[in-house]
C-alpha cells in the first residue's frame, strides 16, 4: 500500500496522464512506464471522488487490468462490455475524457457509468449486474453474420456479478461460440459489501497468492512432481505465460465450454500484457481469472474497501478520513425503525441483495445476525427465498433498491402474488436518485407492482410515517405489500407530529383549506408532501381554497376521499416522484373511472417520460417540475383553469310549458 495523499498543498503531476487522449496514446508508452500511468491514474480518480464523490474502491482496483486490456486490444473495433458499470473509471480516463473528471457525476461531465452518449468506448450504459456476457454474446454471434471476424469481444465481470443467475445464463450460451470471446473474472473478493454464498467460498479456496512470481513458482513445483515433470517443466517454459496458468488448476467455468486461466495477479502489468496478449486471439471461449485488490493504492480504502466503495467527500487529514455528513437519511430512519420491529416480533426477518449498507441491513446484520441476510446479487432469488420464509410462516423484509426490484417482477407473480404471500418490500432510492443518473432511478416501481391483485403499495413522506408504514406492513398478511423511499435525508420537521396509524387505502389531510370551501386539492405521494405544501404557501392568499392530503397508498388509493371532493366539484392535482404513466395519478384516474366518476378536473405532475443524466437530485426534480417552483408553477395553471370554469355564463335552459 501507498502513504494516503491528496493533500491541497501537494502538487498533482500527471506527466503520462495528461498526454493520453486515446488508447493509442497508451500503446506508445513503454511497458516499464506503465506502473506510473497506473499511479497517476489513481491519483487522479481519488483526488475527484475525494470533491465530488463517487465510485472509489472498484475503481482504484481495477487500474492495471484496464490499461493492460487498452493496451492489447483495440476497442475502437473490439468490443469491451462491463459488467457492473461503476468500475468504469479507468477506462474513461484513457479513451479521452480526462476533461470530463472535474464535473464526475455532474451536469455536463462523466458520468459514473459507461455512457454511449459520451464515447463511442462505452456500448452500453449499464448499471444493473449480470448483463455482460449475455450482451457479449449477442455483439460476437451479430458480428459473425455481419462477417466482422476482425472485432474481438471482452467482458470485463465482477468475481460477485458473475453468481447473478443472468451472468449464468449467458455463460452457458457463450460456451457453445464458435470464435474469440474473453471473459475477464475481476477476483477482489469483494461486492459493495462482502460476496455471500458458496460461489464466493469457491474463489477464496482457489485464490492463490497476490504476486505473479510466487504462483509461477509453485506452478512449476508442481510440474516437477508430476510424471515426465523434465518434459512437462520444458513445455511450461517454452509455451506462453496462458498456458503456464491453465497447467496450474482446474476451474469450474470448464464446465461451461470455457478455456480457464488463473487466478492471476491483476496488478503484475508485464504478465497480465503477456496473458492478453496470447488470450486476445484465441479461437474459444477464455476466461481470465484475475485477482485484485478493491482500494488498492491508499491505505484508507485498502482497509475498508466497504467503506470507501462509494464515499461522499471526504478529507484526508494524515492517517485519518473524514468523510463529509449528511444528515439522517431515510436509509438510517428505516434501519432504525426495523431494529425496532424486531426487537417486538421475533418472527420478522431481514433481506437485502448484496447491499446491505446501501439499504440499512447492515445494522441489522449485527444485531440479528439470525434473523437477517445478505444474499448477494441475485434480487430474483432473494425474491423467491422470501416467499418460501412467508409460506412457512416467517414474516420477510425485503430491503432493495427501487431499481433493482424490478430484477425480481416474474418472482412477485409467480410465488408471491399468485400465491397470496404476505412478502414486504422495501424500496429505497425510489425515485430520482441523483447522481448515479438514469441506470438507478426508481421511476417505474408503482406501475410494475400495482397490477398485482391484492397487493398494497406506500410511500413514507417523512420518518414518522416511515414508522408507521413498517408497523402496517408487519401486521398485514392478505397480500404483498411494496414501500417507497427516495435517496434523500428525512426532513428535519414532520409534516404532523403524531400522525395517524396507517389505515389501508386512506389519505391523511396535512394542510386544510383557510376557507370553509375547498376548490382545489393537492393529493401528494410520499416526500413531495414537502414541496407541495411549499408550493401552496407561496402563493399566499391564492392558497386558501387550497388542501394538501398525503396520499399514503397508490394502492388501494382513497377512493371515498376521492369520491367526495369530486362530488364537491374540487380540483385535483396529483404529484409523485415517478413515472407519470403508470403511477399514482394514473391510480386516481382509474379508481375514478371504476367509479363512474368524471376526469376533467383531475391533473396529473409526475417525471416526464424521458432520461434524466446524472446530477444533484434536488437539480432533477426541478428540471421535471416537481421542486416547489415547479409545483407552484402548476398550481397557478390549475387555478386559471378553475377562475376561468367560474367565469362561464351559466348554461340557458330553455323550459318549456303546454298549455
Amino acid at each position: 500500500m501507498t502513504p494516503n495523499r491528496l493533500s491541497d498543498s501537494e502538487p498533482d503531476p500527471r506527466p503520462l496522464l495528461a498526454h493520453i487522449r486515446s488508447p493509442q496514446d497508451l500503446k506508445r508508452l513503454s511497458i516499464e512506464q506503465l506502473p506510473d500511468l497506473a499511479a497517476e491514474i489513481r491519483e487522479a480518480i481519488c483526488r475527484q471522488v475525494s470533491l465530488s464523490g463517487g465510485h472509489l474502491a472498484p475503481n482504484l482496483g481495477v487500474v492495471e487490468l484496464t490499461i493492460a486490456l487498452h493496451y492489447v486490444f483495440d476497442f475502437a473495433t473490439d468490443r469491451l462490455l462491463f459488467d457492473v458499470g461503476h468500475q468504469c473509471y479507468p477506462h474513461k480516463l484513457l479513451t479521452g475524457r480526462q476533461d470530463l473528471l472535474p464535473k464526475l457525476r455532474q451536469a455536463g461531465g462523466m458520468a459514473g457509468f459507461p455512457e454511449p452518449r459520451e464515447s463511442p468506448y462505452d456500448l452500453f450504459s449499464v448499471g444493473h449486474a449480470g448483463t455482460a456476457i449475455s450482451t457479449a454474446v449477442g455483439m460476437a454471434r451479430a458480428d459473425q453474420l455481419l462477417g466482422r471476424v476482425d472485432r474481438r469481444v471482452v467482458s470485463l465481470v465482477g468475481d460477485a456479478s458473475i453468481v447473478n443467475g443472468v451472468a449464468m445464463e449467458g455463460l452457458n450460451n457463450a460456451g457453445t461460440l464458435k470464435r474469440q470471446f474473453l471473459v475477464v473474472l475481476n477476483d477482489n473478493g469483494m461486492s459493495i459489501a462482502k460476496p455471500q454464498g458458496g460461489m464466493a467460498q469457491f474463489f477464496d479456496r482457489i485464490r492463490v497468492s497476490p504476486t505473479y512470481e510466487r504462483f509461477r513458482r509453485h506452478a512449476l513445483d508442481i510440474l516437477k512432481r508430476l510424471p515426465y515433470g523434465d518434459v512437462m517443466e520444458e513445455a511450461y517454459h517454452r509455451g506462453g505465460e496462458m498456458m503456464k496458468a491453465a497447467l496450474l488448476t482446474g476451474h469450474m467455468f470448464e464446465q461451461f465450454g470455457f478455456v480457464c486461466v488463473g487466478p492471476v495477479d491483476g496488478h503484475d502489468l508485464p504478465s497480465l500484457i503477456d496473458l492478453l496478449n496470447e488470450a486476445r486471439d484465441y479461437d474459444r471461449p477464455l476466461l481470465l481469472h484475475v485477482k485484485t485488490i478493491k482500494g488498492k493504492g491508499f491505505d484508507f480504502s485498502e482497509g475498508d474497501a466497504t467503506k470507501f466503495h462509494s464515499p461522499k467527500p471526504f478529507r484526508v487529514e494524515g492517517c485519518r478520513v473524514e468523510i463529509k455528513g449528511s444528515g439522517r437519511a431515510f436509509t438510517t430512519a428505516f434501519a432504525d425503525a426495523m431494529i425496532d420491529i424486531m426487537d417486538r416480533d421475533p418472527k420478522v426477518f431481514a433481506v437485502t441483495a448484496a447491499m446491505p449498507d446501501g439499504t440499512g441491513v447492515s445494522k441489522l446484520l449485527g444485531k440479528f445476525p439470525e434473523r437477517s441476510l445478505d444474499t448477494g446479487i441475485c434480487e430474483s432469488h432473494a425474491m423467491d427465498m422470501c416467499a418460501g420464509m412467508a409460506k412457512s410462516g416467517i414474516k420477510p423484509f425485503f430491503a432493495v433498491y427501487s431499481t433493482f426490484a424490478q430484477r425480481a417482477l416474474d418472482q412477485v407473480f409467480q410465488e408471491i402474488s399468485l400465491q397470496g404471500l404476505p412478502v414486504r418490500v422495501c424500496m429505497d432510492r425510489a425515485g430520482f436518485v441523483g447522481e448515479d443518473g438514469a441506470v438507478h432511478h426508481g421511476f417505474m416501481d408503482i406501475a410494475m407492482f400495482r397490477v398485482f391483485p391484492n397487493a398494497v403499495l406506500m410511500a413514507a413522506a417523512d420518518e414518522p410515517n416511515l414508522k408507521l408504514a413498517l408497523e402496517f406492513m408487519r401486521s398485514h398478511d392478505a397480500g404483498p405489500t411494496f414501500l417507497r423511499y427516495p435517496r434523500e435525508n428525512v426532513p428535519a420537521k414532520p409534516v404532523q407530529q403524531n400522525p395517524k396509524p396507517y389505515e389501508l387505502g386512506k389519505a391523511a389531510l396535512v394542510r386544510p383549506a383557510a376557507s370553509r370551501s375547498c376548490k382545489l386539492a393537492v393529493l401528494a405521494y410520499g416526500t413531495q408532501v414537502y414541496p407541495a405544501i411549499e408550493a401552496v404557501d407561496r402563493l399566499g392568499d391564492s392558497a386558501r381554497d387550497i388542501a394538501v392530503y398525503d396520499a399514503r397508498f397508490a394502492k388501494p388509493v382513497d377512493a371515498e376521499l376521492i369520491a367526495q371532493l369530486i362530488s364537491a366539484r374540487t380540483w385535483l392535482l396529483t404529484i409523485e416522484d415517478h413515472l407519470v404513466t403508470g403511477g399514482f395519478g394514473a391510480s386516481v384516474l382509474e379508481a375514478c373511472n371504476q367509479r363512474g366518476l368524471p376526469t376533467d378536473r383531475i391533473v396529473r405532475l409526475g417525471m416526464p417520460e424521458r432520461w434524466f443524466a446524472a446530477d444533484t437530485r434536488a437539480n432533477q426534480l426541478a428540471q421535471a417540475g416537481l421542486d416547489p417552483k415547479g409545483i407552484e408553477r402548476r398550481l397557478r395553471d390549475v387555478i386559471d383553469l378553475i377562475d376561468a370554469e367560474s367565469c362561464e355564463p351559466a348554461p340557458v335552459i330553455h323550459v318549456t310549458t303546454s298549455t
